[in-house]
């Protein structure tokens, strides 16, 4: 408690300032200052510090008195001594001169010589309280006292405490030069939170702070739990800047059997301006292999956004000379790019890109990549729409498209897609209200695709003779279609549709006699045909309510049944159709064999067979209305017992044989919250097999079988469960799983998760992610899982197998409040092993974090320790270790 404080009204110099405040100095200087001692100094024994080096100014001071207004206040004491010409203040103390102020528990103004001390208060069991606050401008000083000079704006300043841009000067000792100029001496700089005992910090033994800008220092080391460490320099520069700055990216470090020892993501990053930024990065290894990378992303406020990657690698395995040597390069290039809505609503220019070579993921030993090896499908898309605000409302689009599969290293291209379409046009309808009526809702519209699309491999990619079996062609459609009531109940619609079809790419077939073989020719030219069809659907909806009281758990069931009929005409366009005659070897019989010129055509072939079909399907749903667990709700909850049960199937009434399509079931539905989903099809043939197991004109129940011949099902199931403190989100890294999102994997780290602990981008912990420890912990313990269920059934030839069977899984669960583990794996049932698997382990040390990521079998086996700082000032401070795949025998 703080001792009693005189009356005001006494004269200052009788009150013991010593009572109330502490005020530390330092021989750092040679004048006649000494260091004040328990605290004795009355008030009026102050004046020996205007021999202090900060208060002698070498500035001439002609004037004593201030240049501006100065404003002070206290809770419990203020007096003013003109003799002395100071005024002091006591309990929240406060002064405000132009852009400076200081809190504290005590200050003293002594405005005949420009001085403020401001200091902590000591109540009578020797506790501080009240530490002061020193503000100017942006600038924040916590210091245990503080001398100002108020004309110069110098300043000493003791024990001082400052943020600058995520790090922290813990100073015992600070000479404040200018408004932007600090000298320190054995300072304290570190990013940990904790100021009385920080588990790390650089000491600097003298140092200059440029606040906002850098800080830079002589002799400086390391000290981990106050122990000090070799790590250190003669001299260092810290940069402090609240916006982005070009600087070097230090690589990871390690060794590998194949390719020896590496650096790894290193290189340097531009931070060119607020507009786009370009990273550039690289891999090398002993052996000659190296890598590139470079990356950017840009933006234009309230237009567009993107980013661009590109990644090349020359890998070397083994040695020249020896039989596993081998040499290859990879690459992969990413392009991402999305449009603000609202920068232009009739405009739209999109980019989705990640091509590359088929192998790049299975290949590259960059640890970015770790997640993404088993994909294998890379996909791309760069489109460009305009809409013409006119009546009819035109839209046109031109879009480019890439698949490529990394299996059979085939990639398909459109280079690219045109598009263009008329809205709906309704000649008959009325110019005021809504359609009525078969005549008033007949409706026509005009849409016209061109493509020009190639097919190659991973070998003839960008060049010249993937272009040599490229198809380009044109397909115009006019659909003209109505619908109407029927009998208040049913739904009536009817469509007719024409399509005219320009193609490029034609074919001539003929027969040499000589080979014993069909020669096809192909030509170039413009060439076309058009066809039509006609179809008509009548549908309705049936409603099936059952009540069981609103007094029961189960209040009521609905089911919706959605039955159709729909009709198809497809006619015989036989005039397109040609023959060319086969004759056989000994040339005594011959036969002729039709064929259409058009079979390679881009959009396909006209149908020669007349098609007449009807088309049955019922589609379900089944819902329940439940009492709400909670009692304060006031209506019961829906719940989809079913969301969706489907069964369709054709028959066709032009068929000579096997007139009847196989009737395919599919469903779904969501169980637990919509925690699981569950997925499931099959595929009914109501005719038989032969004994060749091939199938017959004969109904399977006559052939001596049930009904329907089950000939192929499957079934998925998906489950995400968590702990109450992951209802929103999981552990899951956002940054983490949008690496494994661009380069075309999955969301659900199911094939585990991208692997750079050095990547702030990947690494960095997100603001809503601190844990406050509790000794409650043990029962809150924090935990995700997520899984993911494959099962497919085969039976069209009688194998009656299990074609594939699977159980993928992956969690993350927090031991403790530092502590987490995860994994990532699955389990082949059919053929009884374990998948790709992937153990991860993660310690959050505060100030530092540690990593470790293990995978423990398949020929991946490799692991991945890390630990460093994880603030992005100093977070190239790091230590990690890799041990890479074994060499393959």
């Amino acid at each position: 408690m703080a001792q009693d404080i005189p009356n005001s009204n006494l004269p200052p110099k009788e009150v013991p300032i010593s009572n109330f405040l502490e005020i530390k100095t330092d021989s750092i200087t040679t004048q006649k200052l000494n260091p004040i001692e328990n605290d004795s100094i009355p008030a009026q024994e102050l004046n020996p510090i205007e021999l202090d080096s900060i208060a002698n100014d070498s500035l001439a001071n002609s004037k004593k008195f201030l240049e501006g207004i100065v404003t002070y206040k206290a809770k419990d004491y203020t007096s003013i001594n003109q003799k002395t010409q100071q005024i002091y203040l006591y309990n929240e103390a406060e002064i405000l001169y132009k852009d400076m102020v200081i809190n504290a528990g005590v200050i003293i103004i002594d405005y005949g010589k420009d001085l403020v001390f401001a200091g902590r208060l000591k109540d009578s069991l020797g506790t501080y309280s009240q530490h002061p606050v020193f503000k100017q401008g942006k600038d924040v000083v916590e210091p245990d006292s503080i001398v100002f000079n108020i004309k110069t704006k110098k300043a000493l300043i003791w024990n001082s405490k400052t943020e600058q841009q995520g790090g922290r000067i813990i100073s015992d000792l600070t000479k404040k030069e200018n408004d932007s100029v600090y000298f320190v001496k054995r300072a304290k700089f570190t990013t940990s939170e904790n100021d009385e005992n920080p588990e790390y910090y650089f000491l600097l033994r003298k140092a200059k702070i440029v606040p906002g800008k850098k800080v830079v220092t002589g002799l400086t080391n390391m000290f981990i739990a106050n122990v000090p460490t070799p790590i250190g320099l003669p001299f260092a520069f810290f940069p402090l800047t609240q916006t982005r700055t070009s600087g070097v990216i230090f690589p990871s470090f390690g060794e590998e059997s194949n390719r020896g020892y590496f650096l790894q993501n290193g290189g340097y990053y531009f931070a060119i301006s607020d507009y786009f930024d370009l990273a550039t990065l690289g891999d090398y290894y002993t052996n000659g292999s190296y890598g590139l990378r470079i990356e950017s992303n840009y933006a234009v406020r309230y237009k567009f956004r993107g980013s661009l990657s590109f990644r090349y690698e020359n890998l070397i395995n083994s040695e020249r000379g020896f039989p596993d040597y081998s040499k290859s390069t990879i690459y992969n290039l990413r392009w991402n790019q999305s449009q603000d809505s609202k920068s232009n609503p009739n405009s739209r220019f999109s980019a989705s890109v990640n091509l590359g070579s088929s192998t790049y993921f299975q290949e590259s030993v960059n640890q970015l990549n770790t997640s993404n090896f088993l994909n294998n499908t890379l996909s791309s898309s760069v489109s460009y729409s305009k809409t013409f605000q006119s009546e009819p409302q035109v839209n046109v689009s031109l879009t480019a498209t890439h698949s490529q599969n990394t299996n059979t290293q085939v990639i398909n291209l459109t280079l690219p897609t045109f598009q263009g379409s008329i809205d709906r046009i309704y000649p008959f309808a009325p110019k005021t209200g809504s359609n009525k009526g078969a005549l008033q809702n007949i409706n026509l519209q005009y849409s016209v695709r061109g493509e020009n699309r190639i097919q190659t491999t991973d070998s003839l990619f960008f060049k010249a003779e993937m272009f040599e079996d490229a198809k380009a062609g044109f397909q115009h459609s006019i659909p003209i279609s109505t619908n109407f009531k029927l009998f208040k109940h049913f739904s009536m619609s009817t469509s007719a549709n024409y399509r005219e079809n320009w193609t490029f790419n034609t074919i001539n077939k003929s027969y040499d006699a000589e080979s014993q073989s069909v020669v096809t020719t192909p030509l170039k030219g413009f060439d076309s045909f058009r066809t039509y069809n006609f179809s008509t659907s009548l549908g309705t909806t049936v409603y099936g309510l059952f009540n069981f009281g609103e007094d029961k758990k189960i209040q009521a069931i609905r089911h919706v049944m959605r039955p159709s009929v729909s009709y198809n005409i497809n006619p015989a366009f036989d005039q397109y159709y040609e023959s060319y005659e086969v004759v056989s070897a000994d040339g005594v019989t011959s036969n002729e064999v039709e064929y259409t010129r058009f079979e390679q055509s881009l959009f396909g072939s006209p149908g020669k067979v007349y098609s007449s079909s009807v088309g049955l399907s019922l589609n379900n749903n089944i819902e329940a209305k439940v009492r709400d667990k909670d009692s304060t709700a006031t209506e019961a909850k829906k719940v989809f017992l079913l969301n969706s049960l489907n069964f369709s199937t054709n028959y066709n009434v032009a068929g000579d044989s096997l007139n009847w399509s196989p009737v395919r079931v599919s469903g779904g539905t969501q169980l637990f919250d919509n925690k699981m989903s569950v997925n499931f099809g099959a595929t009914l043939d109501p005719y038989a097999l032969d004994n060749n197991h091939t199938k017959i004109n004969t109904f399977n129940i006559k052939n001596g079988g049930s009904l329907f011949r089950l000939t192929s099902a499957n079934m998925t199931m998906s489950y995400s469960l968590s702990s109450d403190t992951f209802k929103d989100n999981d552990t899951n890294n956002d940054a983490s799983r949008n690496e494994s999102i661009k380069s075309g994997g999955r969301a659900d780290d199911l094939f585990g998760k991208a692997q750079d602990f050095a990547d702030q981008q990947l690494n960095t912990k997100r603001d809503d992610e601190e844990v406050t420890a509790t000794e409650l912990y043990n029962y809150t313990i924090p935990w995700s899982l997520r899984l993911a269920y494959a099962v497919n059934y085969s039976n069209s030839r009688r194998q009656s197998e299990i074609s594939s069977h699977s159980l993928m899984f992956s969690g993350d669960i927090e031991l403790s409040p530092r502590w987490s583990v995860g994994a990532s794996s699955g389990y082949d049932l059919k053929n009884k092993g374990f998948t790709y698997t992937q153990l991860r382990f993660e310690r959050d040390l505060e100030s530092w974090r540690m990593n470790f990521s293990w995978i423990p079998f398949s020929t991946r086996s490799s692991w991945n320790f890390f630990i460093g700082i994880r603030s992005s000032i100093l977070k190239d401070i790091k230590y990690e270790k890799r041990k890479q795949p074994d060499k393959q025998l």
